[in-house]
């Protein structure tokens, strides 16, 4: 079983600053550290850390050749990433003392993505997992593959857009969500979270933990945060959707997948960086025992 990944490759610029800037602040930074990020990288390398098989379909620019050996260095399969004229995206993270982000993205060449990058979905079928975030496109295209193998979907809807997740609301098996976006589609859709039309929406809600709303049913799990000093913020979520997709591929349960993520989670905001420090699945074992 594989879980593919149709997901933004970039390099992340990462400084460190004493407040977050506001408009019209020239502010210096006081420390920098360069690595590889994007929401799908960073998914991709959670999922592989976590011990899933993972496909990951994207590109990178002319300039990108280190972050597709830094993925596959890090279990991610990257034969289906290409390499397009457009320059790789790249994001300029601020992280402030409290570990809270402000970031600044150019999304290169996970925009341009040609056709040929789906190839993959052709080997695709029942018990395989398609993972599909907001910085690429093909997104639906990817999806309607998908379905047709019986293959199962999850869309992390971010950065938040209300109508590519209108776009995606018939495609999608779960919908992955912070608190913030989870009342911005409510309040577009005019339902509660419970009530929206896809199968299982997970919202995750930073220090207040996370919920599970098998909407079917009408049922919710909800799991809390652990209780660490963060240092670095960027990229938490994707480690949380990361986790928990793996395990779920790999049989676990609902509840059980959820503290698997919460805990990876949790370990991440503990460590500066991005897709360079998403914990192992021993380390998010040991820091669970």
């Amino acid at each position: 079983m594989t879980v593919y990944n149709l997901g933004s490759i970039n390099a992340d610029h990462v400084y460190a600053v004493p407040h977050l800037p506001v408009a019209g602040e020239t502010l210096a930074a006081t420390a920098l550290q360069r690595g590889l990020g994007g929401k799908g990288a960073n998914q991709s390398v959670a999922m592989a850390q976590a011990g899933a098989k993972v496909v990951h379909m994207g590109a990178v620019g002319p300039d990108g050749a280190w972050a597709t050996a830094r993925l596959q260095s890090l279990g991610v399969d990257c034969g289906a990433v290409a390499t397009v004229a457009t320059p790789t995206g790249h994001a300029i993270v601020c992280v402030d003392p409290k570990g809270e982000n402000q970031i600044v993205l150019f999304p290169g060449a996970n925009r341009a993505l040609p056709d040929t990058v789906l190839q993959p979905l052709q080997n695709c079928g029942a018990g395989d997992w398609l993972v599909l975030q907001n910085e690429t496109n093909l997104q639906c295209e990817a999806a309607q593959l998908a379905r047709q193998r019986g293959v199962r979907v999850a869309y992390s809807a971010a950065p938040f857009c209300v109508e590519a997740v209108q776009n995606m609301l018939g495609l999608a098996d779960m919908i992955i969500m912070n608190a913030g976006e989870a009342a911005q589609l409510s309040a577009a859709l005019g339902c509660d979270v419970g009530q929206l039309p896809v199968p299982v929406v997970v919202v995750t809600r930073g220090a207040d933990g996370a919920d599970w709303h098998d909407t079917a049913s009408a049922t919710q799990i909800s799991v809390p945060a652990h209780k660490v000093q963060p240092v670095d913020t960027t990229g938490a979520g994707d480690t949380f959707a990361g986790f928990l997709l793996a395990g779920l591929h790999a049989g676990a349960s609902a509840t059980a997948a959820l503290q698997l993520a919460s805990a990876a989670a949790a370990l991440k905001v503990t460590r500066p960086g991005t897709a360079d420090a998403i914990p192992s699945k021993a380390e998010v074992q040991a820091f669970l025992a």
